[in-house]
């Protein structure tokens, strides 16, 4: 079992922020400068969607940011961190998966197999040489789906509020009666603040397809460093997801770190800074290691 750290942030970042690099970034650092925003290119592939990305060129480890269900490569926390790795000088690629964002093809189509495959390519053919894969909600359930396809380009990871395996349990954990119904009915309505709607539908094709990319049920065979930051308010994902992330994978640098009020997003000021610190950490960790 790995060795887990805990610490609790609920006090904010004011001793960790005594690294240098990240205490002289101005603010509008952290709130990405579109004035110096990449910009937008589309990797073509053979009979499959083309997927949208953007790419800041620099030195290894790079970053690459894997947004959450239903989001894209705009939020605050991808723009933020391409204007912190472009202020270092490190590589960063930010994109969307199948049907979201700008990428091709449709939200209602795509599963969980769908969106590792579209990492797995961006892994293998947007990116040189090992990347730090940073991993919000579902983008933390697939960012270890490819650290154990792909640890030759896994140099660590961070998940922010991960979701590994979260569609398929929290189905699961419905009452049998309830899912008897659902099955028949043949969809899912999941409720969700950050919608129009209120929800997100799945179908059960989509739920059973999900069961196949299950990672919780056995040791994860991950050994790079891992940073799991979770809100202890995030009513989407429960933390003790991360909790269990971080029992399964065999890496023993594993840090798990709980803010008190810290919502599924973590996209406040505050929780930015703290993403940008530890991956400022790990960069210099990773670096001083070789």
């Amino acid at each position: 079992m790995a060795a887990v750290s805990l610490r609790s942030c609920s006090r904010g970042l004011s001793l960790m922020l005594r690294n240098a690099r990240v205490a002289a970034l101005p603010s509008q650092h952290l709130q990405a400068d579109r004035r110096h925003k990449s910009t937008v290119q589309y990797a073509s592939r053979p009979d499959l969607p083309k997927l949208a990305y953007r790419r800041v060129k620099g030195k290894s480890p790079g970053v690459v940011f894997l947004p959450g269900y239903g989001s894209n490569m705009n939020g605050q926390k991808a723009e933020a961190l391409e204007e912190f790795c472009r202020s270092l000088g490190h590589s960063y690629l930010r994109f969307d998966y199948t049907g979201h964002g700008a990428s091709e093809g449709a939200l209602a189509d795509g599963t969980v197999g769908i969106w590792k495959k579209d990492v797995l390519y961006v892994l293998d053919e947007l990116t040189e040489g090992p990347q730090i894969l940073v991993g919000s909600s579902l983008g933390g359930w697939l960012m270890l789906l490819a650290a154990i396809a792909r640890p030759e380009k896994t140099a660590a990871l961070v998940g922010i509020a991960s979701a590994a395996d979260h569609f398929v349990t929290a189905f699961n954990s419905l009452p049998l009666e309830t899912r008897k119904e659902l099955e028949a009915k043949g969809e899912w309505s999941l409720p969700s603040k950050h919608t129009e709607e209120g929800l997100y539908k799945f179908s059960m094709d989509f739920l059973r397809e999900a069961e196949n990319h299950c990672v919780l049920q056995s040791p994860l065979p991950i050994t790079c460093p891992v940073r799991l930051i979770h809100g202890l308010k995030d009513e989407d994902v429960p933390w003790h997801i991360s909790m269990q992330v971080a029992e399964r994978v065999l890496s023993p640098d594993v840090d798990i770190i709980l803010r008190r009020n810290g919502q599924h997003r973590m996209s406040e000021k505050e929780d930015i800074k703290l993403m940008v610190y530890t991956i400022d950490d790990l960069i210099d960790k990773l670096t001083t290691m070789v």
